[in-house]
């Protein structure tokens, strides 16, 4: 035995509220943690970030010496 059917129009219905229900959500949840910088200073130039970002890194040497190594 099943339950009673659901008219289509009801079921578009239903996932179109839930679907609304979601993007509110997600809106309030990008709002409340992710809108804008805590600080001003955390704020960086774009071209300072994608060079960040882009740059390859160096591979490291257990042998090679450092830089600012003042040991000698």
């Amino acid at each position: 035995m099943t339950g009673p059917r659901l008219p289509r129009a009801s079921l578009a219905l239903t996932i179109t509220l839930a679907l609304i229900v979601k993007v509110a959500i997600l809106s309030l949840l990008w709002k409340a943690f992710f809108s804008a910088p805590l600080a001003k200073k955390m704020r960086l130039p774009t071209s300072v970030v994608a060079q960040h970002l882009l740059a390859a890194p160096a591979p490291l040497s257990p042998l090679a010496p450092k830089a600012n190594d003042d040991t000698d």
